[in-house]
């Protein structure tokens, strides 16, 4: 009988620590449940190619964290052993590294959280969450667009050239296939082959007048559409809707940019390279800049390197000041007294309104 009533009292000890041991059978969680934090999504994605220069790199947890735990030294990015600097913050249940300048082309990163981070709860990561991706765009320098025949212009359109006021242009005039009649607003004096005008130091030339005029205007205008097809077909993108289409405010590097939709430039835009960089800004929409803003080269960067492929309407402002080559599928138009050093080529009209017009 006392055999027995020693096995019923170390039975009944024992109990109590089975139970306890039941209930803490999963590694990831504390005493009181709270499961460890594990990183659900990331941007990019792991893997990914062709990300964008301009990325913002995130992770998105499974718990809210605690803010202080997510900062430059446990959420990192890595290009090989170098590490990017960048700014760290974290909102709702998402990190994210802003890098403080555009990542280098065609390369390979590697975003780290490491354990560090932990939850709000004090859980934290089990393991360093690592993904990696590799950049877009042209390692090398990016070739300019040939202009051929077309670069000899200020302006080349195909349906008419309208001014308004007095305005001052400084190169040649093209137009075709339409005829001079469709050229307004110059004053023109008739020569052979070509007019002139006392607001256009240069010729203005229209496809009906003397030989070999048309022919010129018409490979001319062949080499503006080429130009175009290359400029919009480029195909390593460097920045990929870069401020969502509204770059008012920001410097420019060079590269390759592409919008999916209208481009708006509400604010001063800084282009910053060397006198051999070169610019292609692919626009799927429209161009707008907006009054009295300006663009403003640095750093030797060359207006003629400088390609605006602009698949709907371009419209400069009243008073402003715009750098660069545009290349437009529709209209260009230009608002009173707004002022270009660059060249404007248009599928179908140019409209000015008293305008300073310089070629590169």
């Amino acid at each position: 009988m006392i055999k027995f009533k020693n096995m019923f009292l170390i039975a009944a000890l024992l109990l109590p620590v089975a139970i306890v041991t039941s209930c803490n059978n999963n590694d990831d969680d504390d005493i009181n449940g709270n499961e460890s934090p594990v990183a659900l999504s990331t941007t990019p994605q792991n893997n990914t190619t062709n990300t964008e220069r301009n990325i913002v790199v995130s992770a998105t947890f499974s718990q809210a964290m605690d803010p202080t735990s997510i900062n430059s030294t446990s959420f990192t990015l890595k290009q090989g052993a170098s590490t990017i600097a960048g700014v760290v913050t974290y909102t709702g249940m998402v990190a994210t590294f802003t890098p403080v300048s555009n990542l280098n082309a065609a390369e390979l990163f590697t975003a780290t959280v490491t354990t560090d981070a932990k939850s709000s709860a004090g859980m934290f990561l089990e393991n360093n969450y690592e993904w990696s991706f590799t950049t877009e765009g042209n390692p090398s320098s990016t070739d300019a667009v040939n202009l051929g025949a077309s670069g000899n212009y200020l302006i080349l359109a195909k349906t008419a050239i309208n001014n308004s006021g007095t305005s001052a242009l400084t190169g040649d005039l093209g137009l075709s296939p339409a005829a001079t009649s469709y050229i307004t607003g110059l004053s023109l004096t008739d020569f052979t082959g070509y007019a002139t005008s006392a607001q256009v130091t240069g010729q203005v030339l229209a496809a009906d007048m003397a030989d070999p005029t048309p022919i010129t205007l018409t490979t001319a205008v062949e080499n503006m559409i080429t130009a175009y097809n290359d400029a919009a077909g480029r195909s390593a993108v460097d920045f990929l809707d870069l401020g969502t289409g509204n770059i008012g405010g920001k410097t420019l590097s060079p590269g390759i940019y592409k919008w999916n939709n209208t481009v708006t430039i509400p604010a001063n835009v800084t282009i910053s390279g060397s006198s051999t960089d070169v610019w292609i800004f692919q626009i799927a929409e429209n161009l707008t800049i907006s009054s009295a803003v300006s663009i403003t080269l640095i750093g030797g960067a060359q207006a003629s390197n400088i390609f605006w492929q602009v698949a709907g309407q371009a419209t400069v402002g009243t008073g402003a000041h715009f750098e660069g080559i545009i290349l437009s599928m529709t209209s260009i138009t230009f608002q009173t007294g707004a002022t270009l050093n660059g060249r404007l080529l248009a599928q179908t009209a140019v409209v000015l309104d008293g305008n300073a017009l310089t070629k590169p």
